[in-house]
């Protein structure tokens, strides 16, 4: 049985790159000035300053150790509006593992996808914007290096932010999409060098992190730890077990402070590029549509079956189903691998699917949705 969970209005986000119509809201009437009372007849409008005020237009790029990810949007009511969105699979942490430093092909690729980037922020004529790098950036010998590139080729300006606040950004921008409940739940982003698992209370306004962790692996790092042959079917099934005990391993002094006595009804959320794919291969879906991901609930099982069908499978055979492909087949593996370690430590029946994170987290960060800007509780253990 497939559910789902309540989205948030108003966000039409659409990772082809693609231009979305805005949806249309009204907005408040420009209030006239001291000294500037308005007559009974209203002047004509000119071009570029109609009665009411243009709305802003904020902008957040992530930069993994995997994708560029661009979102550009504009408050709303009780959210935002999505106008414009990028993604591009860059690899900057190819080979980070074995050499240390970010190869200068990767930060060719980086550079490119994140001067489209800047082309579509003046485009969009955005008012404010937020661009971070995450895992790769933070391992790497030559980040610094690369960020000064980056800033002096496209103008955009990389934080490196720290895993904390990676979190803490996963967590604001998809924990409207958890399932109402009592107790502590478990949100989880699986990114290409680390993964972050956040347990987190929903007792409050805002979702308070009760404790984290960041482990070091994710599916281009996990990937490249394991190297084997792929057309062996023997290979597979033990680089599959090996991979899931290296990262049940790192899981352990997070696993170890768990609340105790943990059933099938605790609360499990999802945000990665593994999630949302094996959920479009638990619906059949013929090519990836975030409409019908983003907010879906699917029994824990499923997933399980489809991560260990794929691990078994040649990667030819995977690169051929739909939602997968050639970008995704040899990754796809390493994100099913760590899945399961997570749902060995947090075993709920259900799992719910976001396809929002990090971007929607910034973006609620920089603009006034509400009257006031979103914000999640501090945390009261960190590791």
């Amino acid at each position: 049985m497939v559910e789902r969970s309540t989205p948030s209005p108003h966000i039409n986000d659409n990772d082809g790159g693609q231009n979305p119509k805005p949806h249309n809201h009204a907005a408040s009437k420009k209030k006239a000035g001291p000294g500037r009372a308005r007559s009974a007849k209203a002047g004509p409008v000119r071009a570029g300053r109609g009665r009411w005020p243009a709305r802003k237009a904020y902008a957040a790029i992530d930069l993994g150790t995997n994708n560029c990810r661009l979102l550009i949007a504009k408050p709303s009511a009780d959210s935002f509006i999505v106008v414009d969105a990028f993604s591009r699979v860059v690899r900057l942490g190819e080979g980070l593992g074995e050499a240390g430093r970010i190869s200068d092909a990767a930060m060719d690729r980086a550079v490119a996808a994140l001067s489209i980037c800047s082309d579509k922020l003046r485009h969009r004529h955005v008012t404010l914007a937020r661009s971070v790098a995450t895992e790769a950036c933070r391992r790497a010998s030559n980040g610094e290096h690369f960020i000064e590139r980056v800033r002096r080729e496209t103008g955009i300006a990389l934080d490196i932010i720290s895993a904390e606040e990676e979190a803490r950004l996963a967590v604001l921008g998809c924990h409207i999409l958890l399932e109402p409940g009592d107790g502590p739940a478990l949100i989880f982003d699986i990114g290409g060098g680390s993964t972050e698992l956040v347990l987190v209370s929903t007792n409050g306004p805002a979702p308070e992190i009760l404790d984290w962790q960041s482990a070091p692996w994710g599916v281009v790092s996990l990937t490249e730890s394991e190297k084997f042959d792929g057309e062996n079917p023997k290979a597979r099934e033990i680089a599959y077990a090996n991979m899931r005990a290296r990262v049940t391993e790192s899981f352990a002094d997070f696993a170890s402070r768990l609340p105790a006595g943990l059933d099938e009804n605790v609360r499990l959320l999802g945000t990665s590029g593994t999630v949302t794919t094996l959920a479009s291969l638990h619906l059949g879906l013929p090519s990836y549509d975030r409409n019908a991901i983003d907010g879906l609930i699917v029994p824990s099982a499923s997933m399980r079956e489809i991560s260990q069908n794929l691990a078994l499978i040649s990667p030819a055979e995977r690169a051929a189903l739909p939602c997968i492909g050639r970008e995704r087949a040899d990754l796809v593996v390493a994100g099913c691998a760590i899945l399961e370690a997570i749902m060995d430590i947090w075993p709920a029946a259900r799992l719910g699917i976001a396809d929002r994170g990090i971007r929607e987290g910034i973006l609620r960060t920089l603009m006034p949705i509400g009257g006031k800007k979103a914000r999640t509780a501090k945390a009261s253990n960190n590791t």
